[in-house]
């Protein structure tokens, strides 16, 4: 097969007239023809080109609501010599038309879609010509569109609102965030994203799949592929992965053809989670006709076990026979606009994972089924994927044109991606089925709106995928107890995955994390504001109040600001200061994510699995991510860089009960010294105990208690200091707990001293400090580099040393673009606990 690539410079074009009359269209973009980069879309051509404004600074969301009530005409010219002319077939692909479309070529209508999920490919010889030729998308209003399906509906199926939506997103099959979010902006873009491409020969490569079995320490691979053939006649079919090879031949039909091969890979390395092993990929070659398509495959099994027990129903993710314990968080889609959805962002947003000590990523219903970069990259690193079908948040139709639409979905996405080792489970949306319970309608006459919810997720998506990919687990929703259970998962802990939101929702206080014992909490959050550089890139000096009309546009949780400042009040004395109260956000939502995690890692192996809510932002803005949208990581994901440790100890205090643990996840039993110290705020030691411990694989062990009675002061006295050293008196990990709310405690100004130096070219930072200092942060502009470690706790004991690293393009040194010992000095600012008061 040969391939015309047709990325590029496109134009796009609007009109003011038709169904456009009422879209409030601007008048300098009215019949213009607008350079887009496509791979690409609308708004960010617009914004290039100098016409819209930047959607994320200030308010200016809401005036480019007009982008989404318009219809877009994407267009380019293309030339083509007499022999691509003369093929016996040729096909224009689109891999993702965002969304309402149709594709025409030199002015025949050559197909159409309305699924921004499904690939799109039309055989055109007969309207090419030899020469030059013109393709054209007309992308219809996603809004219009929508809301024309709203007023055919003979009763309402609803969504959840945000503060700026477009209504009705759930009747679109387009990324369902784009419609606004309670973290997102509402940005209805149109585009075309990934490849466009002429491909052309005899026979077309649709898909290549493989199904592995494991037969000890041997694999049989059913190599499977998918072919367009343009005449019937013999086509031979090779594979080759990992030394083995087959080869036939099979009698095409003109049209689609599937051909099946197998093969036996002797004794292949295996492919682990990242801190499980290592990530051993082969490349499948498979040549069909003349045509070869390549592609990586790694060895494992997967399984989820689901078990009822005396605790109720596990959720276990089992790799390779092993267990694993599941840490991670939640990911979004990257941005708001399409166009800067690239593979370096992708590598870094997703090394900072690995970097945090995580081995899953759950792909959240409510965004997209992600670029070709985004798996690629999690096989390389060992990054599970918990693969949500993105259905979120909403109740769906059960029409006829919806399900069809849905099953092309679902068997393009399956088929397309199931090779990739890193998808540890299929599941069937987000909250849909506890959505049946938040709306009146649906409250009123549920049984109508439980059968559209099981003709789509079971009938369709469960189907689908089933028939497609056997052997890969298949989960219904998020969360549930697993297939054909529907229980409560979200203030029923014992059964399945768990969505754990009580405390930011209905304002619980954090040690409400003790009160459940999730069995795999796939969603739990609690949002902070983003650091003041980040703040800086969207709102004027003059707005940086929390209250102000910019910053609070950019909360798009209703009662976000006011849960984050009451809880300022129920831990902490209010801070002095905006950049007090960005910084101390942080730290309460760090503080809230570690007092679930060391607690429900503590309750190992009844509880499995923890991801956060959630991992990145799409703009900047107030938020439960621990990275910021330009990539700055916020203090949760340093804190989580230390809570997800393989080995770890951990103190938790429930009631009146305080509990050490350690935690080992590796498969090797760990031997170690545990310390657990009283330590005054005044300074010194009150009492210690010293302990040699062994954790055993893959294990949580109970290492140490006392009560708050039994405390040799009072709980507003001093914290509980608890450490792990190795045999040879290596650091292996640090914690600490407070005995009450921080604002009871007397905290003693710890005269913190900052020191810079070079050593060999490497910048460290080290503090020392005269009293005990927590929470201790240092911020420094993400464009000269960011810290090694961050949000720590200093005794005057024990001095804490931290690493820069430059950021990408940049080097620690002494010219050029390096960074200076100096310019780390004058960059940074230092923030601590005692350091927000008055």
């Amino acid at each position: 097969m040969r391939t015309i690539e047709l990325n590029g410079t496109w134009t796009i074009r609007t009109e003011a007239r038709g169904s456009n009359a009422t879209a409030s269209i601007p008048g300098q973009v009215v019949n213009r023809a607008i350079p887009v980069e496509i791979p690409g879309d609308n708004l960010s051509a617009l914004v290039a080109a100098g016409i819209a404004t930047d959607p994320y600074y200030g308010r200016n969301e809401l005036e480019l609501q007009w982008i989404g009530r318009a219809d877009w005409l994407f267009e380019r010219e293309f030339t083509i010599d007499d022999a691509v002319r003369k093929s016996p077939q040729v096909f224009l692909v689109f891999d993702s038309i965002d969304t309402v479309a149709e594709v025409s070529l030199n002015g025949i209508v050559v197909g159409s879609t309305d699924n921004m999920f499904v690939r799109q490919r039309y055989e055109v010889s007969a309207a090419l010509k030899t020469g030059a030729n013109t393709v054209s998308v007309a992308i219809r209003s996603p809004e219009a569109v929508a809301a024309e399906r709203a007023a055919t509906l003979t009763y309402p199926i609803p969504h959840t609102d945000a503060p700026v939506q477009s209504p009705h997103r759930n009747l679109v099959r387009k990324v369902q965030c784009h419609g606004g979010w309670d973290w997102g902006p509402c940005l209805m873009v149109s585009g075309l994203y990934g490849s466009v491409r002429l491909e052309y020969a005899s026979e077309v490569v649709e898909y290549v799949t493989t199904s592995l079995t494991r037969n000890g320490d041997d694999w049989s691979v059913r190599v499977c592929v998918d072919f367009a053939a343009a005449v019937a006649g013999t086509v031979k079919v090779s594979a080759q992965l990992a030394g083995a090879s087959a080869e036939g031949s099979l009698q095409a039909v003109a049209g689609r053809n599937r051909h099946e091969l197998m093969l036996t890979a002797l004794k292949p390395e295996l492919w682990w989670p990242a801190g499980y092993g290592g990530q051993k990929l082969y490349e499948l070659s498979v040549k069909v006709g003349n045509q070869i398509v390549t592609k990586q495959i790694g060895f494992r099994t997967v399984e989820v076990k689901a078990i009822d027990d005396e605790h109720g129903r596990s959720m276990t993710v089992c790799v390779n026979g092993r267990d694993v314990f599941c840490k991670g968080g939640n990911w979004i889609p990257m941005d708001a606009m399409p166009a800067r959805h690239t593979a370096e962002r992708y590598e870094r947003l997703l090394e900072d994972c690995v970097q945090a000590n995580m081995n899953m990523i759950r792909l959240w219903g409510g965004g997209q089924y992600e670029n070709d970069a985004f798996y690629d990259i999690c096989d390389r690193k060992g990054l599970l994927i918990w693969h949500d079908m993105m259905f979120s948040c909403s109740l769906y139709p059960s029409s006829t044109e919806f399900l069809e639409s849905a099953r092309r979905e679902i068997t393009h996405q399956v088929m397309r991606l199931k090779d990739h080792p890193s998808i540890a489970l299929w599941c069937g949306n987000n909250e849909d089925v506890g959505a049946i319970t938040w709306f009146d309608v649906s409250r009123k006459d549920p049984g109508r709106y439980i059968v559209d919810y099981d003709r789509l997720t079971e009938g369709v998506i469960g189907d689908t995928v089933r028939k497609l990919d056997p052997e890969r687990p298949w989960w219904p929703s998020s969360p549930s107890a697993g297939p054909d259970d529907f229980t409560d998962c979200w203030h029923t802990s014992g059964r399945g995955d768990m969505h754990y939101w009580s405390v930011w929702h209905e304002g619980k206080p954090f040690s409400s994390y003790y009160d459940v014992t999730p069995r795999f909490c796939s969603e739990f959050g609690y949002q902070s504001f983003a650091s003041l550089e980040t703040v800086a890139s969207y709102a004027s000096k003059e707005q940086w109040n929390l209250t102000s009309p910019v910053l609070e546009h950019h909360q798009k949780n209703n009662r976000g600001n006011s849960i984050i400042i009451e809880n300022f009040s129920r831990y902490y004395r209010l801070p002095d200061g905006f950049s007090n109260m960005l910084y101390l956000s942080q730290v309460q939502q760090a503080l809230a994510m570690k007092t679930a995690v060391d607690y429900w890692r503590s309750l190992r192996p009844v509880c499995m699995g923890t991801l956060y809510w959630q991992v990145n932002d799409n703009w900047p803005v107030a938020s439960w991510s621990s990275i910021e949208y330009a990539g700055k990581w916020k203090l949760l994901h340093y804190v989580a860089k230390r809570f997800y440790k393989p080995v770890n100890i951990v103190a938790w205090q429930k009631g009146s009960e305080i509990a050490v643990y350690g935690l080992n996840d590796t498969a090797e039993p760990v031997k170690a010294t545990a310390a657990f110290r009283f330590v005054r705020f005044s300074g010194g030691e009150q009492a210690r105990t010293d302990a040699q411990v062994t954790l055993a694989p893959n294990s949580a062990t109970r290492l140490w208690s006392t009560t708050a009675e039994a405390l040799p002061f009072a709980p507003t006295d001093g914290v509980l200091a608890v450490e792990l050293r190795s045999s040879a008196g290596e650091p292996i990990a640090v914690n600490d707990l407070f005995l009450t709310e921080p604002k009871r405690c007397e905290l003693a100004d710890p005269a913190i001293k900052v020191t810079v130096t070079d050593h060999d070219g490497a910048i460290d930072i080290t503090l020392t400090s005269k009293a005990p200092a927590f929470y201790v942060s240092l911020d420094i502009d993400s464009t000269i580099g960011r810290l090694t470690d961050n949000c720590l706790s200093v005794y005057p004991e024990s001095p804490v040393t931290v690493g820069f690293v430059p950021a990408p393009g940049r080097s620690a040194g002494e010219s050029g673009e390096t960074v200076t010992v100096d310019a780390v000095k004058k960059a940074l600012t230092l923030y601590h606990l005692r350091g927000t008061y008055a």
